[in-house]
Parts: C-alpha cells; sequence; structure tokens
C-alpha cells in the first residue's frame, strides 16, 4: 500500500525553462521578469562536506513567472547587473520558500539586497510554531505530492553543464512558490 496516496506534483515542463548562458539571454530573461508582478525566487549553492567548509554560492539563481522559470548560473555569466535590479526592485514581489540562506548569500557573495520578498515558509505556518514547507503547501493547495530528491538537491551546482533533473528540480524550486502564492491569494 502507498504511503502517500496524493497524486505526483507535475511540475514545469523543460520547453518551459530558460537556462541563461549570455548577455543577449540576460536581456531577454529580465525583460520577462521586469513585467512580472510577482515571480518566485531560489538559489542552489555547492554542498559543502567537509566540517567548517563555507559555501562559495549561490552558484545557480532562479527565478520564475507563471509560465516560465529562468536559470542564471552565476559563474558564467559575465555581470549580474540586470539580475540584481530584478532582485532588488521594490515593485516586483519575490516569493520562495525557506529565504533565509539565500538572501543571507545573495548579499554577502555577491552584493545583491533582494527587496520585496515574501518567505512562503513563515507566511503560510497560520499560527503554527514550524515554518511550512514546499511539500507541505502543495498537498495543502493543489492536493499533490511535491518530490524533492536529496541526491539531486545535493548535487554540484557550481557545474558548468546541469543535468536535465537539475534543471527541471532548480526550476521547480522557483516556480512552486509563485503558483503556491497565487493559489493562496485566491484562498
Amino acid at each position: 500500500m502507498d504511503e502517500n496516496p496524493l497524486p505526483p506534483y507535475e511540475g514545469i515542463s523543460l520547453a518551459d525553462v530558460r537556462l541563461v548562458q549570455s548577455p543577449q539571454d540576460v536581456a531577454a530573461a529580465c525583460a520577462i521578469l521586469a513585467a512580472a508582478d510577482v515571480i518566485g525566487f531560489d538559489t542552489e549553492s555547492k554542498p559543502t562536506f567537509a566540517k567548517g567548509e563555507e559555501s562559495q554560492g549561490p552558484h545557480l539563481i532562479q527565478l520564475a513567472t507563471d509560465d516560465q522559470a529562468f536559470l542564471f548560473p552565476v559563474g558564467q555569466l559575465p555581470d549580474l547587473d540586470a539580475v540584481k535590479a530584478i532582485l532588488e526592485s521594490e515593485r516586483i514581489l519575490k516569493v520562495g520558500f525557506g529565504l533565509g540562506d539565500d538572501i543571507r548569500r545573495l548579499k554577502t557573495k555577491l552584493g545583491i539586497c533582494p527587496a520585496h520578498v515574501l518567505d512562503l515558509s513563515r507566511a503560510l505556518r497560520e499560527g503554527e510554531r514550524n515554518d511550512l514547507g514546499a511539500k507541505t503547501a502543495v498537498a495543502r493547495f493543489f492536493g499533490m505530492r511535491l518530490q524533492k530528491s536529496k541526491r539531486i538537491s545535493t548535487t554540484n551546482w557550481a557545474h558548468p553543464r546541469l543535468t536535465e533533473r537539475q534543471i527541471l528540480y532548480a526550476a521547480d524550486d522557483a516556480q512552486v512558490p509563485l503558483r503556491v502564492y497565487r493559489a493562496w491569494l485566491r484562498g
């Protein structure tokens, strides 16, 4: 018997994910993102395994609209000025889950200070003591099971060639909070 009878959350399709790799890609992606009222937001960092080792991340910045996700590999882009402008915009709401480390790393490693950010982990807990995660939110709002592979989450996000599974994982990490946010507003 299946422990979790909920159907799986399908997530974003690969055709709707843009791996941003050139200045032209950055300009096109940021033009779409700048037109949005709300975007999904997350980052990924290469994990550290040695005691006392400090992360050099973020290595990937993920931003999503209702229709597309944009993945910005930090080490491969000549500059992040356009991404910084999106993240620091007071007009565009950025939503995500568990954004504390993401924001701290963006500030300390890249000098990006995200503004107008809503951490759904706290906003959705409805008086409960513990933060609410993406899996619980997807179950609550969509009646589906979000599968988050630990094996994928702990891969090398600094690698210059991400796998298809990494790309889909990262894109969902940015788009899921936006979809949850929209469902939460509809109440």
